[in-house]
């Protein structure tokens, strides 16, 4: 096994300052870097926060520098295209609760268990924090009853240290998080600070940059038991019980594909809003022989009463004309449908609305999922190895709590891709490959099975009816005693 600290004391070591140091430029560094910014920015669109939202009209003043024009038309209208892809794709992978397949009795029935419908939630919104982070995190502990339990950390919270190159091994672990906190009636939140090792979490607080031991419970070890005398002991997982979740090889959040074309959407349509709404309240006035003092007070009398007096002067008719921009709103349909299409294209993701031009048929239905499959392709790729770090953990849990050895025994996982299909089709071809594969495998594949395996005890049942019945009763067996 890696030494815990071999990176990060080599690193100490070649400079002149401490551990405790070490963190805290690190967690300075990391707070402004691009890639914690793009994981924050992925989860503030993702609930509706987008750029449009801080923008402003602006005109050009009379020092010829911009500055915001107030009296104008600002919509800012939110078209979350973003949030539909990412829960697109993660429905398309997630949303159907994935199987898992195994040889032991045992220990299928000791991951029921464990990978109940509240895991399943949980995995779910680790997809989630997948794509709008680049990658989750899920954090493996037992709780109060001694069950093995899972909790998410936001990507944004998470400083890691990986022990090799290809980001498979944890070194050591940093999450970074606030908690609400008052001083008198000023709401100040905390900042706290959990430094995960191989053997223990250590607790901080964050104050000014500086790290400061928590006084309450500076550390503590992962697991805990009493022996017979009631004595506290500790155990180690011998790794940080902490899986990371990619949505790629990369790493990177789906919202540096396509920010630039949400943020188009919204603009176009705001920009539309406003265009519509410019009337001749608001818009640019041609004056002739105005009867007033100063352009504002026209402005103020045509808001209000939404009317002016003007003059005629030296044998000139007086007048107000608007020099209006004509709205076409075709040009921002076509512009949007280009956008919309380019977001879909970018993000993988796909549009039923295709199947309206085309026969619905099996392989238009494909071709629309071509680009999401694919894409669904890699992040189970990578769902797959975070499932065999998962099971590390979840079968030393099951050893010792006396459940059985199972470090040896294979899962297959089986994610079902939530896809239109001809069940018809599909059915057919479930029926043609009997004899060529398993039951056990055709049963988990049909469209109407959720549970393989409280759906071949059902058929076993039946097929004992049905065996039963074809032979009638058992004959009663006649007393020897009458016999003779």
């Amino acid at each position: 096994m890696f030494t815990q600290t071999r990176i990060i004391s080599a690193i100490i070591a070649a400079n002149d300052f401490s551990e405790k140091q070490f963190f805290e430029h690190e967690i300075a560094r990391w707070k402004g870097s691009e890639g914690r910014k793009n994981q924050i920015i992925g989860d503030e669109y993702y609930k509706g926060m987008h750029d449009v939202l801080k923008r402003k009209r602006t005109v050009i003043g009379p020092d010829g520098r911009l500055q915001e024009a107030k009296n104008l038309p600002n919509n800012k209208i939110v078209d979350n295209q973003y949030a539909k892809m990412v829960d697109q794709k993660t429905n398309y992978l997630l949303g159907t609760p994935f199987t898992y397949q195994t040889s032991e009795k045992e220990y299928h029935a000791a991951l029921g268990g464990i990978f109940d419908r509240k895991f399943k939630r949980t995995l779910q919104n680790i997809g989630e924090d997948s794509l709008n982070g680049g990658i989750a995190w899920l954090y493996i502990y037992c709780n109060e009853d001694g069950k093995l339990d899972f909790r998410r950390f936001a990507p944004y919270e998470v400083l890691p240290y990986w022990a090799d190159d290809e980001h498979t091994i944890l070194e050591c672990l940093i999450r970074v998080y606030e908690v609400p906190a008052y001083d008198g009636p000023k709401y100040r939140p905390i900042e706290r600070v959990e430094i995960y090792r191989e053997d223990r979490v250590e607790y901080y607080l964050l104050l000014d940059g500086e790290l400061k031991a928590d006084s309450e419970n500076p550390t503590e070890p992962y697991l805990t038991s009493t022996d017979e005398d009631g004595n506290m002991e500790t155990h180690e997982w011998g790794k940080i019980p902490i899986v990371a979740f990619k949505y790629n090889n990369e790493e990177t959040p789906l919202i540096c594909k396509v920010k630039s074309l949400q943020d188009a959407i919204n603009a176009t349509l705001s920009d539309f809003q406003n265009n519509m709404q410019e009337d001749s309240r608001n818009t640019i006035l041609v004056i002739k022989n105005y009867d007033g003092e100063n352009l504002g007070e026209f402005r103020h009398n045509l808001a209000t009463y939404g009317a002016v007096k003007v003059r005629a002067m030296e044998g000139e008719n007086g007048g107000v004309d608007a020099l209006q921009v004509k709205v076409n709103a075709e040009n921002y349909r076509t512009i949007l449908e280009i956008l919309k299409r380019a977001m879909v294209e970018n993000a993988m993701g796909f549009d039923a609305k295709d199947l309206r031009s085309s026969t619905p048929n099996q392989m238009n239905i494909q071709s629309m999922y071509s680009d999401v499959d694919l894409d669904a392709n890699g992040m189970e790729t990578e769902l797959q190895a975070s499932f065999e770090a998962l099971l590390w953990f979840v079968n030393l849990y099951l050893s010792g709590a006396g459940n059985g050895n199972f470090a040896d025994t294979t899962v297959e996982i089986t994610f079902k891709r939530d896809i239109m299909m001809n069940e018809a089709d599909e059915i057919d071809n479930i029926r043609n490959s009997l004899g060529f594969v398993s039951i056990e495998t055709l049963v988990s594949r049909h469209p109407y099975v959720t549970n393989a395996e409280a759906e071949l005890k059902k058929l076993e049942k039946e097929r004992q009816e049905e065996i039963k019945e074809y032979r009638g009763p058992l004959p009663l067996q006649e007393d020897e005693n009458e016999n003779t």
